[in-house]
């Protein structure tokens, strides 16, 4: 009898490691299926800047040049690019900054509105990063620097060579909610 609940005991712990190895193997194949659904079905497909200069979608036949704007509105801010302008190829991914900074003694809430040059701008950039995505908020006499990383598609008309993107930024009251519809 002990021999037989000796089996009996070997038996089920060979199952259960059979069990836990097809169970390991079975979610390391997950991650690749996981990927390939998503691919297919468009979910969570982020359009990633290392992706688009892999695929060579930079128009390397033409440049354009973005220039870069920063306003406040009732706001004790100043705010101001750290650069005044780039020159880029349609489809080359973009880093640039921002400066702000609160010259004020009291916290304050903003939000950051776009507005583009020419008007159907919009429907040829793609920002990956922003600080317009968010509300953002700074202590009294504090400066931040802030990224934003965009691409304008290489389907922008050629007889655009120059754009702009302006951001102004808003006070928004304490306990509001970003606005986000860029």
């Amino acid at each position: 009898m002990v021999a037989s609940k000796a089996n009996a005991n070997l038996t089920v712990m060979k199952k259960l490691l059979i069990f836990t190895l097809v169970m390991f193997a079975f979610g390391y194949a997950l991650v690749p299926f996981y990927e390939k659904f998503c691919e297919v079905t468009g979910i969570n497909n982020l359009l990633q800047a290392d992706v688009l200069v892999e695929e060579n979608w930079v128009d390397t036949g033409r440049w354009v040049t973005v220039e870069l704007d920063a306003n406040t509105t009732g706001l004790p801010w100043q705010f101001k690019p750290l650069q005044r302008s780039v020159r880029i190829n349609p489809g080359e991914p973009v880093d640039v900054m921002y400066e702000i900074t609160n010259n004020s003694d009291r916290e304050i809430n903003g939000q950051a509105i776009p507005s583009y040059s020419p008007r159907f701008l919009d429907k040829h950039l793609k920002k990956f990063e922003c600080f317009c995505f968010t509300k953002q908020v700074l202590k009294p006499h504090e400066t931040r620097q802030m990224p934003v990383q965009f691409v304008i598609e290489p389907n922008l008309p050629a007889d655009i060579h120059t754009v702009t993107i302006s951001y102004t930024f808003f006070e928004l009251p304490d306990g509001s909610q970003a606005i986000r519809d860029q």
